[in-house]
């Protein structure tokens, strides 16, 4: 699927990534000089705001080895923007223990669906399950009802 670029916003993630990365130690520039990769790096923290200069200073200064992972986490980045907007295609998350998550994941492999599509089809069967249990309970007590007012 398709998803509009917007420039600016696309641009101010990609400093993030960058920021976070170089954080993280590892190299972002194309330098083999460190006080080369050091100026670079000074140069990308002033151009927070500058979307323009960040596609330039990429263009000039980023490891070439970070071209792909940088395309493919704007493109992640990207698709969680524009389907967090509606709300059917919205992402939720939920926090679950490793040995409920393995359970889940071993039904959802039995079912051959996703973990979201496993949990939905779980509830459903409980809730199926619960409503089939409420009527034979009914049903056992008008039968138990009619017995008791028949002697």
């Amino acid at each position: 699927m398709k998803y509009q670029q917007l420039e600016n916003l696309e641009c101010g993630w990609k400093w993030n990534y960058l920021v976070k990365k170089w954080k993280e130690g590892e190299s972002i520039t194309c330098h083999i000089d460190s006080s080369e990769a050091d100026v670079a790096v000074q140069a990308l923290l002033k151009l927070e705001h500058q979307p323009t200069g960040v596609l330039e200073w990429i263009s000039d200064n980023m490891s070439p080895e970070l071209d792909n992972k940088l395309k493919q986490a704007i493109r992640a980045k990207r698709k969680r923007h524009f389907n967090a907007e509606q709300v059917h295609t919205k992402k939720k998350s939920i926090d679950l223990d490793y040995r409920v998550w393995e359970k889940l994941s071993q039904r959802a492999n039995e079912l051959g669906c996703t973990l979201s599509d496993a949990i939905e089809y779980l509830v459903s069967e409980a809730s199926r399950s619960e409503q089939a249990s409420k009527t034979v309970t009914n049903l056992k007590e008008d039968l138990s009802k009619l017995l008791s007012d028949d002697k």
